[in-house]
């Protein structure tokens, strides 16, 4: 069979939602998730004040962008083991944040990595670190190859196939994933700056109002946005590599943020903050044989509800796999297209060694919160915010001389409510605790009622609290770790701290 009649069969049968088993690997599409971490909806197409990123923006107006996609949960490992097996962490006993690093806990039977369902496809996986050869382009032209999940991987295997992109042409049909970290704080963060042309200006940006509105705050935004556009840039050369090679015709091109922004607030915590995540579905153009699969539609912006979990469901349609049997993720695109969402569920636990329980569930318009825990504070005691985020140390300091007032002063209160409710329409930045407002209870109690079945309908694992033990490790961990840094620092480190990029406050007087 030739690959032109191959792709036209493997097109009618998506587009009809039938059994795709039959089809050889030849005849299947490529697919590339590219993955910005620790990245909110903070791009151009999506309103943005302040960035420029032209690639993503373009890939928007010729694929389909998403506005309400959210993970399942707010930082790295927990979401990454949720997108990866199309599973809630919740439900693997993944939800605490690096957790299981001695190799106790395998996957459930029935329950897989998506690599590991796609090569007996015919699949080859790659988790891509190497982009170029040019040593001098290499140096910021790179994946990350970060994986960071909460459950023991199989001894003896591989999960990816290849981590270079020059290994890809020549073993096609691939899937393989591209992680970019300048959104994630850290080296490639505090330097993308110096990689781009525009860069933001703090006087411009748009802050939420649970910030103190300070030169501090605008820049740290500012220095978020550059390093958007940063990655941006790296969208870009990855799309001319797609080109060069001759791949841009049959690959499916996915890009999305692994959670939500890394700010206070933000990352770690299940508000659309932490949870809300840029999505671009890109689908070949100029290919007869790969016409566009039923509920695409190029150019258009969805309001459709999609967890990161649906991304695994949807790979593997687009590559003709029918859905596992136990899979959370629901299919969006194509044939087998499951019917929208009514709710998005999510959670957050143990982070580093901050220890919280909280369940949420959003619809189009509003979300509720359930925190267990609610004596912790908001600013319970973690230290690798506390040494990452310049924020966090001019809300303290701003606190301590009594300058805070409105939302800025409640994360400042030594307790949080037991539930929240926000009008997202009315309040997008979720200040407004609308949680005994006689107008809400009927949302309330939908939105209450719609979280306990799904606790139960997926087993949450989060109700056993963790052996002491284990936060008690992360927590001598962290003291190892981020003490000295801490107590050594000036008390104005959050003026000039290298989170602020080029928007250095004020010079530090000599010690």
């Amino acid at each position: 069979m030739n690959r032109c009649v191959g792709a036209f069969l493997f097109v009618t049968a998506l587009l009809s939602g039938l059994n795709l088993a039959a089809l050889k690997a030849a005849e299947r599409p490529n697919i590339l998730w590219i993955i910005a971490e620790d990245m909110g909806p903070e791009l151009g197409c999506y309103g943005t004040p302040e960035v420029k990123t032209p690639t993503l923006d373009r890939l928007a107006e010729k694929g389909m962008l998403f506005n309400n996609a959210f993970t399942v949960t707010p930082v790295c490992s927990t979401s990454r083991s949720s997108f990866m097996t199309g599973m809630y962490a919740m439900s693997i006993d993944a939800q605490n944040h690096r957790s299981h690093r001695a190799g106790t806990n395998p996957l459930p039977d029935g329950v897989r990595v998506i690599t590991d369902w796609l090569r007996p496809a015919g699949y080859t996986t790659g988790n891509i670190k190497k982009l170029t050869k040019d040593r001098r382009l290499s140096k910021f032209y790179k994946g990350t190859g970060k994986t960071d999940w909460n459950f023991t991987y199989p001894k003896g295997k591989k999960p990816f196939d290849v981590n270079d992109w020059d290994q890809l042409k020549n073993q096609q049909p691939f899937y393989a994933q591209i992680n970019f970290s300048e959104t994630h704080r850290g080296g490639a963060w505090n330097t993308s700056h110096e990689h781009i042309g525009y860069q933001a200006k703090p006087a411009k940006v748009k802050i939420p109002d649970y910030y103190p509105d300070h030169p501090v705050t605008r820049a740290v935004w500012a220095q978020y946005l550059n390093a958007a556009m940063a990655v941006d840039k790296k969208v870009a050369f990855i799309l001319d590599l797609l080109k060069r090679d001759k791949l841009d015709k049959n690959t499916i091109v996915i890009f999305f943020g692994d959670h939500g922004r890394a700010m206070p607030r933000g990352k770690q915590w299940p508000y659309d903050s932490g949870l809300h995540i840029p999505l671009i579905v890109y689908w070949p153009e100029d290919n007869a044989g790969l016409p566009v699969p039923a509920h695409f539609k190029r150019g258009e912006k969805s309001d459709q509800l999609i967890a990161s979990i649906d991304l695994s469901a949807t790979t593997l349609a687009l590559a003709g796999i029918t859905k596992p049997d136990k899979m959370q993720g629901q299919i969006f695109l194509g044939g087998q297209a499951e019917a929208p969402r009514e709710y998005l569920f999510a959670g957050r636990d143990r982070g580093d060694e901050t220890v919280f329980h909280i369940r949420t569930v959003r619809d189009q318009r509003y979300r509720y919160l359930r925190n267990n825990y609610p004596e912790h504070p908001f600013l319970q005691i973690n230290r690798y915010k506390e040494a990452s985020y310049p924020i966090i140390g001019l809300m303290r300091h701003l606190h301590a001389e009594g300058k805070l007032t409105g939302p800025p002063l409640e994360l400042m209160a030594d307790s949080r409510p037991k539930e929240e409710l926000y009008d997202l329409q009315n309040d997008p930045w979720e200040t407004k605790n609308l949680i005994d407002a006689p107008a809400h209870q009927a949302t309330r109690k939908q939105l209450t009622r719609a979280l306990d079945e799904w606790i139960e309908e997926i087993d949450d694992k989060g109700r056993i609290p963790e052996d002491p033990s284990i936060p008690k490790f992360w927590d001598d961990r962290s003291i190892r770790n981020y003490t000295k840094r801490l107590e050594s620092r000036p008390k104005d480190w959050f003026l000039s701290d290298p989170a602020l990029g080029p928007y250095k406050i004020k010079e530090r007087k000599p010690e």
